[in-house]
């Protein structure tokens, strides 16, 4: 039987081991907290920006000068991270930092052998040595990265190690990250690899300058199958799937990182938080695509001239690609300057909006003759880019060729001063001549524009005429993005039609768009823009120095590039819109009088030459079967336009008045059920004119 005493100094001796051990829990518990492991909030990491999926277009350098992108754990091949932790610390799920096997192992193999066989180092001792460098390989750091080691698992889970190694570990040269690793030895991100990219990425981090591709290629291919060889030992990989992947040849090429949209990217850097993406509205592909049609058509055309694109989806206002030169980083070509954001003379790209407010006004159809040949306007003297005249030609063909004269007679009829209002309620201001009003070389391209808003006015023309203030996230947080009506739906429709007849350019398939070019005076500045149903492109071909460039012109030098841009976007092309219900689309037989050819009174308003210039309803014609949908609940509104005549005016409808008296020579009307309608107008000189539809 034990004795008291015995018993007494056995309690003793307990407390006091279990009092040291709590001495002991607690110094190293005050230790902990006064010495904690530099572990920041966020990570110095390289500024990403973003598409609008997420995928990088352009990263900048952290300040110290490393590639380091941050890594999320969704970001990786679970594969590659399978084989990491398998070839680095097979027990990094299980352990608290240390894993006291592999350093039993590592020591009695040091013993036996007299050298390093196997390290003894976790993840999580590597993360240590990553966030604080050690000096020197002796057995005092060893021991501080264990210490440290296990203070990161007290802090961190094991999801959040693996995330921060696998963002700060070592590839070689200023690369640091699996994920700049795999985008500049592969050209891809991390998410999926092959298990040959896979190994490499596993080996490179122990030895990262010793075995870099790009300049140990024969080393790296080692390392490589160590680690592959590895895997099949541990049982990840079975033979035959390692040996093919050993027959997989190893890059020795180190790609540049992604540095897609230069211009927006550069301008996203005030925006940028550390730590956060910033986010454009551009779509990676479509970047890529009008990048290259870019580079290739600047090598062509030739010395010191550049290219400028910007493609944007007209339903929503959106930037999906937007090119400000052929090449940022060519000081030949000013590649520096945006010029998608520079104002240049637009040329001939104008002309669509004012036959649109002719069509609106019920000025024009598009068989209506006008003349093409040399006018004087109060001294100016319009001429054709080719300096010839083609007599009688339809509104179609004029605008088609893009005759100069007829735009501008057409233009002194809408008046510019609408036309530029027009533009300003779309949300663009051109530029005119210091202390200058608007005059008719607006329509020539006397005003100035940029690309980007150029494009957002013909958003208009592929959106049934409402355009979108166009934005690519660069934008101040409070921009306002408003659409507006340039064109109403009928007008708009015929200039679609118009346009989309124009002839491609030489070896151009036909792609189902409409489009535009343009040509600025002194061969500056050389345009096209094109649209589908949905899409709009705009290209400019020039000089960033506004230096002439003799040949060059819209057709031959930027619509090219449009029809090749519009391939390389990689969009799938959005049909162009049909007739809306109500329109009619009469032959030139059967033009009423007064739009059977073009010509201006002095009031400017264009009617047929009479001695008394009595009201007319141009539109419907009378006898004219017009389907407006009424079988539907849906069912579309007639608009009535009319010429001559003296404002205001009174519209009837069957002997009904309808609503208002107007000004304007065009009104709607609503009808009740389908079947045959008397349409009347009284102008204010009490004289009427009425014509008989048929609805259905």
């Amino acid at each position: 039987m034990l004795s008291r005493k015995f018993l007494r100094r056995t309690a003793i001796t307990g407390a006091s081991c279990v009092g040291l051990l709590a001495l002991s829990a607690a110094t190293l518990w005050e230790l902990d907290r006064a010495f904690p492991p530099p572990l920041p909030a966020e990570l110095t990491v390289s500024t990403e920006v973003q598409d609008r999926d997420g995928q990088l277009l352009r990263a900048f350098a952290t300040p110290d000068g490393y590639w380091r992108l941050e890594t999320r754990f969704d970001q990786v091949d679970k594969q590659f991270v399978d084989m990491l932790v398998t070839y680095e610390d097979k027990r990094f799920w299980d352990h608290e930092g240390v894993d006291v096997l592999a350093l039993a192992r590592a020591a009695g193999q040091f013993a036996t052998s007299g050298h390093i066989v196997s390290g003894g180092s976790t993840l999580s001792m590597q993360l240590a040595r990553l966030i604080e460098p050690r000096e020197s390989r002796s057995l005092g750091s060893k021991i501080k990265q264990m210490l440290r080691a296990i203070q990161i698992e007290r802090r961190l889970s094991k999801r959040e190690i693996l995330e921060r190694y696998l963002t700060l570990a070592p590839y070689g040269g200023n690369l640091e990250g699996v994920r700049a690793a795999s985008l500049a030895y592969f050209g891809k991100e991390p998410k999926r690899l092959t298990v040959s990219e896979a190994a490499l990425l596993v080996a490179l981090p122990q030895l990262p300058e010793k075995r870099r591709p790009d300049r140990n290629l024969k080393i790296a291919h080692a390392a490589r199958d160590r680690v592959l060889t590895r895997m099949v030992s541990s049982g990840l990989l079975g033979e035959r799937e390692a040996a093919r992947a050993a027959l997989d040849d190893v890059s020795g090429l180190r790609r540049t990182l992604p540095a897609l949209a230069a211009h927006a990217a550069y301008a996203m850097l005030p925006k940028a938080v550390p730590g956060q993406p910033v986010r454009l509205t551009i779509r990676k592909s479509v970047q890529e695509g009008l990048e290259q049609v870019a580079r290739d058509a600047a090598t062509k055309l030739g010395p010191r001239l550049s290219v400028a694109m910007v493609l944007a989806d007209s339903r929503t206002g959106d930037i999906l690609g937007e090119v400000g030169s052929a090449n940022f980083f060519d000081a030949s070509r000013s590649g520096w300057i945006d010029m998608t954001k520079i104002v240049r003379s637009p040329g001939s790209t104008l002309k669509p909006f004012i036959y649109g407010l002719a069509f609106e006004q019920g000025l024009v159809a598009q068989e209506t003759l006008i003349d093409d040949s040399p006018v004087d306007f109060s001294g100016y003297r319009p001429k054709n880019f080719d300096m010839g005249y083609q007599g009688d030609v339809s509104i179609r063909q004029a605008l088609q060729l893009s005759l100069n004269v007829p735009a501008i007679r057409v233009l002194d009829a809408v008046g510019p001063t609408r036309l530029m209002a027009r533009f300003r309620q779309a949300g663009v201001s051109p530029v005119l001549p210091v202390n200058e009003a608007p005059g008719l070389a607006i329509g020539l391209g006397g005003v100035g524009i940029t690309l980007r808003d150029l494009v957002q006015l013909y958003t208009g023309l592929a959106n049934g005429g409402k355009t979108h203030t166009l934005h690519d996230g660069t934008e101040p947080a409070n921009a306002e993005h408003t659409s507006a009506t340039i064109l109403d739906g009928q007008a708009n429709w015929q200039i679609i039609d118009i346009l989309s007849g124009v002839k491609p350019p030489e070896g151009a398939l036909q792609r189902g768009i409409a489009y535009k070019t343009g040509t600025s005076y002194g061969y500056r500045d050389a345009w096209s823009v094109g649209f589908d149903g949905r899409y709009v492109l705009g290209v400019w071909v020039g000089r960033p120095d506004a230096g002439a460039v003799p040949g060059l012109s819209g057709y031959v030098s930027a619509a090219p590039i449009l029809f090749e841009g519009f391939v390389r976007s990689g969009l799938a092309t959005v049909p162009l819109p049909g007739k809306p219900p109500g329109m009619f689309s009469p032959r030139r037989e059967e033009l009423p009088v007064t739009l059977a050819r073009f010509g201006a009174g002095s009031d400017g308003l264009v009617q047929a030459i009479l001695t008394e210039p009595a009201p007319i309803i141009i539109f419907p014609p009378d006898g004219a079967r017009v389907d407006l949908g009424t079988s539907s609940a849906d069912a579309s509104p007639l608009v009535l336009k009319l010429q001559g005549g003296r404002a205001p005016f009174r519209w009837l409808a069957n002997g009904k008045p309808l609503v208002g008296i107007d000004r304007r020579r065009t009104a709607t009307w609503q009808p009740d059920g389908a079947g045959y309608s008397t349409l009347t107008v009284i102008d204010a000189a009490g004289r009427a004119a009425s014509v008989k539809v048929f609805v259905e």
